[in-house]
């Protein structure tokens, strides 16, 4: 198979943790062609979308693992498959970019996550399609609702709908101090809506993140514990991981929410699960794989990359 890449820029990727990586190197153990490519080298001319690419080729010396070759100009459709490993933001550059994707999945290219369901599916606001899963959550522009959210719960957590890594999340206590200021500031003063959860105590047993692929769970979770700061467990926020065994009620989670993610062509996808609540979805690139493959041989990436086969043996 052809398979390309569309990520963020080569150098800022760790390869001791970039979950792409190992996608890439699980790929080319396989025997696949392996490009990748840039946001800013795709376009679409008269219809049909076009990118820049670099072929890639295995060298276990380089920094990454592979070495960039010449890029040279190809027409997407003649791809087997595209992997969307691009970060947020998710901005209008963003959903472009998915328009032009969504022309190379007409033309018969697998695209993983489906360019559709990127712009349907907000990370945050997709849990509420699942609130049998959930803990009490807001989603609102206006302050008094928030108040009143409070109210009822005392302790919250404040997010943004288009943050990541634990960016802009916000912990309002019983005493409600800083409420409206936290509230001006997440939702440029009532401009957009933000999202509000019940503080969940069980964070300091970790904010697990659950792989899927093809709507099914892999077997091991990664819970991230938080460093100094005791409202975000992300790893980007200097929290720490540890590798465990999904619990009964994680697997019925998983349950509630795979068939939705088959149907809509989210075949990879990340779950945050906090104690017995889901509380994000991860569709635009998740991550976690290495730290979960270090300590249990479960081969994620294998699996994923043995999905696009199957599926490209059967059309």
């Amino acid at each position: 198979m052809r398979i390309a890449m569309l990520l963020d820029p080569w150098e800022s990727l760790q390869p001791k943790k970039d979950t792409s990586l190992a996608l890439l190197e699980a790929a080319d153990l396989r025997g696949h062609e392996l490009f990748i490519f840039a946001a800013s080298d795709l376009f679409v001319r008269d219809g049909r979308v076009r990118a820049r690419v670099q072929p890639l080729r295995r060298d276990h010396q380089a920094a990454h693992g592979f070495v960039r070759q010449a890029a040279t100009l190809v027409d997407l459709d003649g791809m087997d498959a595209i992997l969307m490993r691009k970060d947020p933001p998710f901005d209008m550059a963003y959903i472009y970019m998915t328009y032009a994707l969504e022309l190379a999945e007409r033309a018969g290219v697998q695209v993983i996550n489906r360019p559709q369901s990127l712009r349907d599916c907000n990370e945050k606001f997709f849990i509420t399609h699942f609130p049998q899963c959930c803990a009490p959550t807001l989603i609102t522009a206006d302050l008094e609702a928030l108040r009143s959210f409070h109210g009822d719960q005392e302790d919250i957590i404040l997010k943004p709908l288009d943050g990541m890594g634990g960016q802009g999340i916000l912990r309002i206590g019983r005493d409600g101090m800083n409420l409206a200021s936290a509230f001006e500031l997440l939702s440029a003063d009532g401009a957009q809506p933000i999202m509000a959860q019940r503080y969940l105590a069980a964070i300091a047993a970790g904010d697990k993140r659950i792989l899927m692929i093809d709507g099914e769970p892999i077997p091991y979770a990664l819970a991230r514990l938080p460093g100094e700061d005791a409202t975000r467990a992300n790893l980007a926020a200097g929290g720490h991981g540890v590798v465990q065994a999904l619990s009964e009620r994680d697997r019925w989670i998983c349950a509630q929410v795979g068939e939705s993610l088959r149907q809509r062509g989210l075949r990879f996808v990340g779950l945050d699960v906090i104690g017995d609540y889901l509380t994000e979805i991860n569709v635009t690139s998740p991550t976690c794989v290495r730290e979960i493959e270090a300590v249990q041989a479960v081969g994620i990436a294998a699996r994923l990359i043995a999905s696009l086969e199957a599926t490209h043996a059967a059309r």
